[in-house]
């Protein structure tokens, strides 16, 4: 059957999941073409990008003369990366960007009924809610991109009706699975993001060497999915194959399984209902493999998935300050401002003096971000 390309927009095309998206766009060229691209400071790479992948709309955080002349070059339209959801011609949007930035983006995508292929796990940590409000009300469509809630999206294919008794999240514990508590006192930005099993950007990295991580993903699942809090549980994997479980209402469990790569959940979010043809990685050999482990994980050594978890319980404003004091407080990490076992002290200490908003509107959330944001910064460890 002949068919147009989709037009994608990609937001945050510079980072991990972005680069990704690209390849994968690239290789499927008779099935997606990028129709825009956004990031933020990495300019010579996107400027190299403009020029590969000759989107019609371009967004640049920075003022970069790089990526000026490349778009110039290709008579691209600058505009704004918040108006990208607003283009008419956009069929899906792609939202790899870490942070705030990328919510008014998918409210707006959402409101207009766009299907949104989202790897932004702080955009659903802090105003979860609204999504998913905007979602019912437009006719958008979230599509999870992270392995984990992608594995759990496609072990609902085809159960509509059947209920969830749990949500079994599965993580590898990050750098610093073996170490002892007072063992990581002592540890530098550079163990911090040497993960064991994943490439991904520094923010993430460190997030699951804390497993804060992990915590925001049980709020995601919460939004994702319609469950409760409670629902939702945590196991240690180290060998990253079993990416997440659903056990449902008559004890059958559920798993997805495969390689630890991105380009899979990609390749799901943006050819859903379908599956791609060429597989994005090489067959699993579950002989090659070996075991298969699962531990409970140790709240002592990952406070922070402790501190993501009742934050996600409390609910309202709670989870944006929660999600915006801990990305300041790794950014204080990777600079050498703090230790890594200060970062989750300063996500309490915030949190400890935060009063939460219940059921909140976009302006009481971005609020509380910004709050939480100056809090952070100024927190004494």
């Amino acid at each position: 059957m002949d068919r147009s390309p989709l037009r994608v927009a990609v937001l945050g095309s510079t980072g991990s999941i972005g680069c990704q998206a690209l390849d994968v766009i690239a290789r499927h060229s008779d099935r997606f073409r990028v129709h825009a691209l956004a990031a933020g400071n990495n300019c010579d790479l996107l400027a190299s990008q403009v020029a590969a992948c000759k989107p019609r709309f371009v967004a640049a955080e920075a003022e970069c003369p790089s990526v000026r002349d490349a778009v110039e070059a290709i008579g691209a339209e600058v505009v704004p990366m918040d108006e990208m959801a607003a283009l008419e011609d956009v069929d899906i949007l792609l939202v790899g960007t870490a942070g705030a930035a990328g919510l008014i983006p998918t409210l707006r995508a959402l409101e207009r009924g766009l299907p949104v292929a989202i790897a932004n796990k702080e955009v659903l940590v802090m105003a979860g809610h609204l999504l998913r409000r905007a979602m019912l009300e437009g006719g958008g469509e979230l599509r999870p991109v992270d392995s984990e809630h992608s594995a759990i999206w496609q072990c609902l294919w085809g159960e509509d009706g059947h209920p969830i008794r749990r949500i079994i999240l599965t993580a590898s514990g990050g750098a610093f699975r073996d170490f002892v508590p007072h063992e990581l006192e002592a540890v530098t930005p550079e163990q911090a993001l040497d993960h064991p099993t994943w490439k991904m950007g520094a923010k993430i990295t460190v997030d699951s060497a804390t497993l804060m991580n992990k915590g925001m993903e049980t709020i995601e699942a919460m939004w994702l999915f319609g469950v409760a809090m409670e629902q939702v549980e945590v196991v240690l994997h180290r060998q990253s194959i079993v990416h997440s479980l659903v056990e449902f209402s008559d004890g059958s469990v559920k798993a997805q399984l495969g390689y630890p790569d991105m380009r899979l959940p990609i390749e799901c979010a943006l050819a859903y209902p379908e599956r791609l043809p060429e597989a994005a990685m090489p067959p699993l050999d579950l002989a090659s493999v070996g075991s298969l482990t699962f531990e409970t994980p140790d709240m002592d050594r990952f406070p922070c998935l402790a501190l993501a978890m009742e934050a996600g319980k409390t609910g309202g404003t709670m989870p944006a300050v929660m999600a915006a004091a801990d990305e300041i407080a790794v950014q204080r990490f990777l600079t050498g401002e703090v230790r890594f076992t200060h970062i989750p002290a300063i996500v309490e200490e915030v949190m400890d003096r935060h009063r939460p908003v219940p059921e909140p509107e976009l302006q009481a959330i971005l609020d509380a971000d910004g709050w939480a944001r100056a809090a952070a910064r100024e927190a004494a460890v």
